[in-house]
């Protein structure tokens, strides 16, 4: 007789993965970040939400997380797969480079902020003792590992100037987490087990911790995932990788750690490993589960019932921390080297507080040093201000190229461009793409004019001999400089949709007659530049596939002269069909049904060429 089943017991972990497989779609498709969901189903689904409809409605259960407490320990392993995956994309000589910013940046960020919101506190009686002061300034002066460095990698801007000090931040804090909480525990009077030198004890114990974790892992790591991958095994590779997460982090923490940290240790160190390619893709789906699973555990300790309470305090007191943040941030930019819009960038993205904001506040009411009201509205307050961080980050990216400074610009990179030859071809946009289309150009003898906005890249160019020029070719009156009037063609190789459009604009808008070629994303795009007045839109979806259409032909024996053509009759139909289509509808899709009706129409046209060739 089989055993019966608890359901209960596998309701949360359901629970979860419905919200995760509606989260992410949606949120996907709306374009929107899926912290933001997974912050919002929390709260929704947590024991402030609907949990608080149990009493009168049981079903409702089965809907709810009841278990936050549970939860938030598998959570704790989203941020622990995080700092991994970080670790591994870092290596000791890169975090050399960085010590400057983790230990100058870093500290005097956290330093100055605790002091400020520490001040503002205690002056507006907020809090009655310097040590609950200076217990909240520091806590909220954490910012968000968890939610800032994904924020950052959906945008691809973890290399940025901004990027760079945001991670430098973060990584100080982590390393500062474990100190701030043995020091609560020390001050804690209900724990007299919890002394000075116990304190001493720990930092040894800490520092043992690391060495072992350095030291073992530079002699075990390489040939233990030898071993591990002589079996040919992609489950016991798998198995490997969680347990080095694993045991790292452990270690780390019974130290007196985060498990944070050493599981971050134990990236940098496969780092420099051939295997750490492999193990960042196996670890990337439990990275992304255990961090939604993160997100929701942040969202289901948001009671807005408190909120309605006092929404003008709570409002207030979340505005001041990130704007004393920001300002401070600001104002530390430039002796880092961050010109204003940089570091009004990192400012916005470190301002709102953290999960281990959270940890600390928590910890610090257990221990009687701050009291539970002013307590319970900061836990509020750091949640808000963290559901806020995905905006404040689009924020900070469009302030930040509004105030970007521009640097001085070499001699040769500031030299204007020739208006008067006639008959050539101008590239806007001198990037791969670009050059190749320059090299193709002087090759049948055409002469041509590039631009492009990266300085650098013009200055490495015209050094070369290349005809490159610094400018914005969005703007009519650079065009004219460059003589689109005497021009035989435009060819626009930039990667952005935006810049695309805005430079085909100013072209038409100053020439009516000069051929225009554009760079498209997909056929959506490419049909959208049609309608701005395009000659020929490349997409680069199609283009992909006919080349690959050209590659497997010849490969199996078309004659190269059929394949020529064919590829270029087909090449001519997509064109016929994107100018055609309307941009507001799918073009997509109406490439997919041309291709079947030419499947049906022609079915065996590849077969029968291919015979004739043999």
């Amino acid at each position: 007789m089989a055993a019966a089943i608890d359901l209960y017991a596998y309701q949360e972990p359901i629970l979860f993965l419905a919200t995760a497989a509606v989260v992410v779609p949606v949120f996907h498709r709306l374009k929107v970040s899926p912290v933001l969901g997974f912050l919002a189903a929390g709260a929704l689904l947590g024991p402030y939400g609907l949990g608080r409809l149990i009493h009168q409605h049981p079903w409702v259960n089965w809907l709810t997380f009841t278990n936050p407490e549970g939860t938030s320990r598998i959570a704790e392993f989203g941020v622990v797969f995080l700092l991994f995956t970080i670790g591994i994309e870092l290596s000791w000589q890169r975090l050399r480079t960085l010590r400057r910013m983790v230990f100058g940046f870093g500290t005097l960020q956290v330093t100055l902020g605790t002091m400020v919101l520490g001040v503002a506190f205690f002056a507006f009686n907020l809090v009655d003792t310097i040590t609950a002061a200076t217990i909240v300034g520091l806590a909220l002066a954490l910012s968000s590992t968890a939610i800032v460095i994904p924020v950052l990698a959906e945008q691809k801007r973890l290399n940025t100037v901004a990027g760079r000090a945001s991670f430098s931040a973060l990584l100080f804090q982590d390393l500062l987490v474990a100190p701030v909480l043995f020091t609560i525990a020390v001050l804690d009077t209900g724990r007299p087990d919890v002394t000075p030198s116990t304190f001493v004890i720990l930092l040894l114990q800490a520092g043992l911790a690391l060495g072992l974790i350095i030291g073992l892992g530079r002699f075990i790591l390489r040939p233990f995932f030898q071993l591990v991958t002589a079996t040919k095994s992609p489950e016991l590779f798998m198995a490997a990788c969680l347990l080095v997460v694993m045991v790292t982090s452990m270690i780390a923490a019974v130290s007196g750690l985060s498990m944070a940290l050493g599981a971050f240790i134990a990236g940098i160190l496969l780092s420099e490993t051939e295997y750490r390619r492999a193990v960042d893709v196996t670890i990337q789906p439990f990275k992304g589960l255990l961090l939604g699973v993160f997100f929701v555990s942040v969202g289901m300790s948001l009671d807005l019932s408190r909120f309605l309470e006092a929404p003008v305090l709570i409002l207030s007191l979340a505005a001041m921390v990130i704007i004393v943040k920001t300002m401070t941030i600001v104002a530390l930019g430039r002796p880092y080297g961050l010109n204003t819009g940089e570091a009004a960038e990192t400012g916005l993205l470190l301002g709102p507080g953290g999960e281990f904001a959270l940890v600390i506040l928590g910890a610090a009411m257990i221990a009687g040093l701050v009291p539970g009201g002013i307590g319970q509205n900061l836990l509020l307050v750091t949640t808000l201000t963290m559901v806020a961080i995905p905006l404040l980050a689009r924020m900070g990216q469009r302030l930040g190229r509004r105030l970007e400074v521009r640097r001085p610009l070499d001699a040769i990179v500031t030299v204007a461009p020739p208006a008067d030859e006639v008959g050539r071809v101008i590239i806007a946009g001198y990037g791969r793409v670009g050059q190749l289309v320059g090299e193709m150009l002087d090759r049948h003898k055409i002469p041509y004019l590039a631009i492009d906005l990266d300085p650098a890249r013009v200055a490495a160019e015209r050094k070369a001999g290349k005809p490159v020029y610094y400018g914005d070719g969005s703007y009519p009156e650079f065009l004219r400089a460059c003589g689109i009037d005497r021009a035989v063609a435009l060819v626009i190789t930039l990667d952005t949709l935006s810049s695309i459009e805005a430079v085909v604009s100013a072209a038409r808008q100053e020439c009516t007659e000069i051929t225009i070629v554009a760079r498209a994303r997909d056929a959506r795009h490419a049909t959208q530049l049609y309608e701005l007045g395009v000659d020929d839109a490349v997409p680069e979806t199609i283009e992909a596939s006919l080349q690959l259409s050209e590659a497997v032909l010849s490969d199996i024996g078309v004659p190269m002269g059929l394949v020529i053509a064919s590829i270029h009759e087909r090449r001519d139909e997509f064109r016929e069909l994107l100018k055609k289509s309307n941009p507001k509808q799918d073009p997509d899709r109406a490439v997919f049904q041309a291709r079947r009706r030419v499947g049906k129409t022609h079915p065996s046209a590849g077969v029968e060429q291919v015979t004739k060739a043999s």
